[in-house]
């Protein structure tokens, strides 16, 4: 059977009884929103000689995801009477679906002379292939390399060269722009960040760009580009659109900041405008630096966070942790949208190496990160539950021993954190002075000598 793909489908089409939008396929002048949850706002101003009376517009290059319950018309003395989104497009297996029961022209080339014949033919079906009615017989129309044409005199009406928005109105006559806006999703953007650490500074310079894709179906040519971080509610649409990672309850935030900045706000969303017009071509991804700062202090450390009552026969690798501030002073001085931090450091001939990535939420000016890139090679950590004894009706006493050790040629400090407290358990004895950073956990800054280890001991009353 032949493919849709390998038919020439010669179209002669009537001109439709309307008005087109600013030209038969040109977009106007376009603004897009385009929020982290791959939600789009588009507003496209377009240039419309409006004939007085009822009238109906064609928009052209509309988004082909168009939510067109979102879409509206605004235009001086005018009225919108009906809206119809037209996304059947054309191509050859959709013209000749949507061409069943009608007449069309078969044109057959004869390969040895180049001479051509033409047959009038009725569509029977297109399911899988296209079944003919060719005079008395019936024919299936075959892909046996052979030059065939189909040719219509026209194309179905609802079907469209691009995603078509159709709007009836009554207005008063004259030519006056008028702004289209709706919603749509296939337009996106996350941001990442490119960290590179320098140890013997303790030092972080970062950037941060805008990675920006079209999935619409649609390119929007010379758009100004407004980019909101922040996850506007969509009623029934929870899981759309969501990044392939969850910076939600990212432990990565040690301290919520509590500066503001000069970065312009839309409720409690921030703003990151493009400084210039760009095209967002369809199918495309784009990258825009946003960030760029350099010398920002930081620090290098090591962390482990342990469940209650953990213990382990193995010693379990600390995490390596990084640790600098968004602050306005010794920080990267703004705030951070959600998305993916990857840190680099220097080889000992100065060339850059991938160590790690992490993801981060949305990050108020001010705050202090602790980021873990992956575990560490040579600082282990062993935790032993001791003892476990019942002391009277509803309390125990659990002591634990966490053995700390250190392979490199210096020493390390590592934050080592015992969670599961949950507010009523009560350290009663300790060989380090512990704080306490929430209710739930105790944190411990364990020095550990170079080529040596530390140990820790803790005695906790709980009540289970």
């Amino acid at each position: 059977m032949i493919k849709a793909a390998g038919w020439t489908a010669l179209a002669m089409v009537l001109a439709p009884q309307c008005a087109w939008a600013d030209g038969p396929s040109g977009q106007g002048d376009i603004a897009i929103t385009i929020y982290a949850n791959n939600q789009a706002l588009v507003q496209d101003v377009r240039s419309i000689s409006f004939n007085g009376g009822r009238q109906k517009i064609e928009f052209r290059n509309v988004s082909a995801q168009i939510r067109p319950e979102t879409a509206s018309l605004v235009a001086t003395d005018s009225q919108v009477v009906e809206q119809n989104f037209d996304y059947d497009l054309l191509s050859p297996a959709k013209i000749m679906e949507n061409a069943v029961g009608e007449t069309v022209t078969l044109v057959r080339t004869n390969p040895a002379n180049g001479a051509e014949t033409r047959e009038t033919a009725k569509i029977l079906a297109a399911n899988g292939g296209v079944v003919l009615q060719i005079g008395n017989r019936i024919e299936v129309l075959r892909d046996d390399g052979l030059p065939v044409r189909v040719i219509f005199d026209h194309v179905p009406e609802n079907m469209r060269a691009e995603p078509t928005l159709s709007v009836t109105v009554d207005a008063s006559p004259g030519t006056r722009p008028a702004t289209l806006r709706y919603l749509t999703p296939g337009l996106g953007w996350r941001a990442d960040y490119v960290a590179l650490f320098d140890e013997a500074k303790g030092q972080i310079d970062v950037q941060g760009w805008i990675t920006l894709t079209n999935n619409s179906g649609t390119t929007y040519t010379n758009a100004a580009t407004l980019l909101v971080a922040g996850n506007p509610r969509l009623i029934g649409e929870v899981d759309r659109g969501r990044a392939p990672f969850s910076p939600e309850g990212d432990a990565t935030m040690t301290e919520a900041g509590s500066e503001s900045g000069t970065r312009q706000r839309l409720g409690d969303y921030y703003l990151y405008p493009l400084a210039e017009r760009t095209t967002i071509a369809n199918l495309q991804t784009k990258q825009v630096s946003f960030l760029d700062v350099h010398g920002a202090p930081a620090t290098h450390g090591y962390e482990m966070r342990l469940g209650w009552l953990q213990t382990s026969d193995q010693p379990l690798s600390a995490a390596t942790v990084y640790q600098f501030s968004t602050g306005s002073k010794a920080g990267l001085g703004d705030q951070l949208p959600a998305g993916i931090v990857r840190f680099y450091m220097r080889d000992a001939k100065g060339q850059a190496q991938f160590i790690g990535e992490h993801a981060i939420a949305h990050t108020p000016m001010g705050s202090r990160l602790s980021i873990s890139t992956g575990d560490a090679f040579d600082v282990k950590i062993k935790p032993v539950l001791e003892s476990r004894t019942r002391e009277g009706s509803g309390h125990w006493r659990t002591a634990m021993r966490y053995t700390l050790t250190n392979a490199l040629p210096k020493p390390v400090t590592v934050r080592l954190l015992q969670s599961g407290l949950w507010g009523d358990v009560k350290v009663i004895d300790e060989s380090l002075k512990s704080t306490r950073p929430d209710a739930d956990t105790a944190e411990w800054q364990v020095s550990v000598p170079a080529n040596g280890k530390t140990d820790v001991t803790a005695t906790f009353d709980s009540r289970w």
